[in-house]
């Protein structure tokens, strides 16, 4: 089980070098968030004097990220914002009790300084930063390839009257490629209602609406149709070929192979996700939830995940789950013990409901 779901204790990038180029399917991660928390470790990421120097420290991660992984592999990394003068992404990261002894304002390096101003930044300033991180690995090297809104039901309440409570964050996929594995059946999410009204039209009766390409289009006007993606049963027919190649079709055959309407569609860039706490960690986890896309989607199963901020091990958890190995790296050595307990005891209460159903299935 080890050997599966191991933890590198150490700075990431020096752990990181032990790893094989190109032995990692994906990475999924939320890097330390810019002056948010002292996480109690010499050479953490996340107090650095300026955001320019945080920045090139992420840079220097996600170049190594890219080293290890496959050419077909992706990164999803989440990474949460922070205010000038302030210090805090959106107040405190969801945590259930922020403990003070690791509270910004008390590391030695910031004591003086908190709620200090940047240079290049105003007071109240929104910094910008998972925008700035995303630009700068895409200057890298990397492949921007989608901007997904973590949205948050439960928020950590913000005792503001000038704007809106924050609930969301910003999960990025990049790729190391142009092409790149993404199992997007492994990710389909429910049909709503409205796109089976859609499809349940009469495409042939209808007029059509002429403010298609803001009134520009010349081959006549446009009408509900509906589009072949990648696996779901839509059927079969004449026109399987043009429906394979994603052509949209509104003739009488392509109304035969919507006989039997679509369950599935593909995932949208919005995903609502509670927070999750975890009861031994007295710093933000990754929800279970919000990791358990990327996984899926950027691993086959048997396949590598790596999380160069370890932190609970909660990545490492959700490969198990999946039936996919993991790889994480921690920097504080008692955070890693933490992670290791809870995978270990994952592991056994796993292998326990195993023997349960062996045994009923023989009883």
């Amino acid at each position: 089980m080890t050997e599966q779901h191991r933890i590198l204790v150490g700075d990431c990038i020096d752990v990181m070098r032990t790893l094989p180029d190109k032995s990692v399917h994906t990475c999924v991660t939320s890097p330390p968030y810019f002056g948010l928390r002292d996480y109690g470790v010499d050479g953490q990421i996340g107090l650095e004097q300026t955001p320019a120097e945080f920045i090139a420290r992420l840079v220097a991660v996600f170049r190594e990220v890219r080293r290890v992984l496959r050419d077909d592999g992706t990164a999803w990394v989440n990474m949460g914002d922070s205010y000038a003068g302030s210090w805090g992404a959106q107040g405190k990261r969801e945590t259930p009790a922020v403990i003070s002894r690791n509270s910004i304002s008390n590391h030695p390096k910031r004591a003086a300084g908190t709620g200090r101003l940047t240079e290049g930044y105003k007071g109240k300033d929104l910094m910008g930063m998972p925008w700035r991180l995303a630009f700068a690995l895409q200057d890298d090297g990397w492949y921007l390839r989608q901007d997904i809104i973590w949205n948050k039901p439960n928020p950590m309440p913000e005792s503001v009257r000038d704007r809106c409570t924050k609930s969301h964050e910003y999960v990025f996929l990049l790729s190391k490629s142009k092409k790149y594995y993404f199992d997007q059946a492994a990710i389909l999410e429910p049909c709503s209602p409205n796109t089976h009204a859609r499809l349940s039209q009469d495409v042939q009766a209808q007029i059509g609406s002429d403010r298609a390409n803001g009134g520009a289009k010349s081959n006549g006007n446009m009408k509900a149709t509906a589009r072949k993606t990648n696996g779901v049963g839509w059927g079969h027919g004449s026109d399987a070929d043009e429906r394979q190649r994603g052509r949209v079709k509104d003739n009488d055959s392509m109304n035969s192979a919507l006989a039997i309407m679509p369950t599935e569609r593909n995932k949208r860039s919005v995903w609502t996700v509670a927070t999750h706490s975890f009861k031994g960690a007295h710093f933000a986890t990754f929800p279970p939830d919000l990791i358990r896309p990327c996984v899926l989607a950027g691993a086959p199963r048997g396949g590598v995940v790596l999380d160069p901020f370890g932190g609970a091990g909660t990545t490492s958890l959700v490969s198990m789950q999946e039936g996919r190995r993991s790889i994480i790296c921690e920097l504080n050595p008692e955070y890693a013990a933490m992670a290791r307990r809870r995978i270990d005891a994952a592991w056994l209460d796993g292998a326990a409901q195993m023997d349960v159903f062996r045994d009923a299935a023989t009883a």
